[in-house]
């Protein structure tokens, strides 16, 4: 006992006393904060609260920062002071810009199927030039856009990665030329016009003059093999009033022709051709309509000379008489 009457206990069993007092935990999972644990929790919030923002902050927003000023800067500068339009004039759209700055531009283009066209005109057409990127060339709007051309009936283009388009043409064979109302068009084999005559390039092709004569072009083609060796001096033909030709020749003669059996016409003159060489006489025009005929019209001069020449045979005649 101790000085006050009382028994002396062990730590051990006071511990073992007051443990054996404490409610017994419910089964399931619980949360059990302690005092060391406690402390580490204090400990957290307070280093958390306590750690530098550049820490916490990942390492490259500054630089990524500057990057995106620097751009916003330019972009309203160039805006602002009305660069803009200069900028895309010399180096293209923005996004093209930006496509060929990591290499996706058009460095080469194939084209296949060209005759009468040259490739500059295809470029053009297609709407490729050295400020096109490929990533956004539209393909589909390329190919529109050929076709759109009067002498192209049909065209392929692909987009080959990283800088190459391809292109497949198929053009529409020119057949004739036709004038009408002052005007020069090229035309195919079933009269449709193909385009306006504006260069050179289809001066070796037929020629036909007159209203609907485009659709009859065949007709006059026909009449040109009956020719032989004169069609090379045939320059044009002219249809009338819808119903027969008049051949233009390359001295100057006109060729009237019937409106029915023109080929058996193109024969007689190609004979006369052969006896009496009508090409080297003075003449105006040769009238084939006839079957049973042939009427010809010489030129001023010649007409001229021939008139003296009957005058002097009458004053001959009169003269012996």
């Amino acid at each position: 006992m101790d000085g006050g009457g009382r028994l002396p206990r062990s730590v051990k069993a006071v511990k073992a006393m007051s443990a054996s007092r404490l409610p017994i935990p419910a089964p399931g999972p619980q949360l059990l904060i302690g005092e060391r644990s406690g402390r580490w929790l204090r400990r957290s919030r307070r280093s958390a609260v306590s750690a530098p923002l550049s820490q916490r902050l990942p390492r490259s927003l500054g630089t990524w920062l500057a990057i995106g000023f620097l751009g916003l800067s330019l972009g309203c500068g160039t805006v602002m002071g009305g660069h803009l339009e200069t900028l895309q004039e010399n180096y293209g759209e923005p996004r093209h810009m930006l496509a060929r700055l990591f290499g996706f531009g058009i460095d080469r283009v194939t084209i296949s199927g060209i005759a009468e066209l040259s490739e500059i005109e295809v470029l053009v057409a297609a709407g490729i030039d050295p400020k096109t990127s490929l990533v956004f060339f539209d393909a589909d709007e390329a190919r529109k856009r050929l076709e759109a051309t009067p002498l192209i009936r049909e065209a392929t283009v692909r987009k080959l990665y990283p800088g190459e388009v391809s292109i497949t043409l198929s053009e529409r064979e020119p057949f004739a030329l036709w004038q009408v109302k002052g005007e020069l068009f090229v035309i195919a084999a079933d009269g449709t016009v193909i385009d306006k005559m504006d260069d050179g390039r289809f001066a070796h092709l037929p020629l036909v003059v007159g209203a609907d004569a485009n659709n009859r072009a065949r007709e006059y083609l026909a009449l040109r093999a009956e020719a032989g060796e004169m069609a090379p001096h045939i320059r044009a033909a002219t249809l009338v009033s819808g119903r027969r030709w008049t051949l233009k020749l390359d001295n100057g003669m006109d060729v009237r022709l019937p409106e029915t059996q023109a080929g058996a016409a193109m024969k007689r003159l190609v004979s006369l051709e052969k006896d009496y060489r009508l090409l080297d006489k003075d003449l105006l025009a040769i009238d084939l309509r006839q079957p049973d005929r042939v009427v010809m019209r010489l030129t001023e001069e010649a007409a001229s000379a021939r008139a003296d020449q009957l005058k002097s045979k009458t004053k001959k005649k009169g003269g012996e008489a």
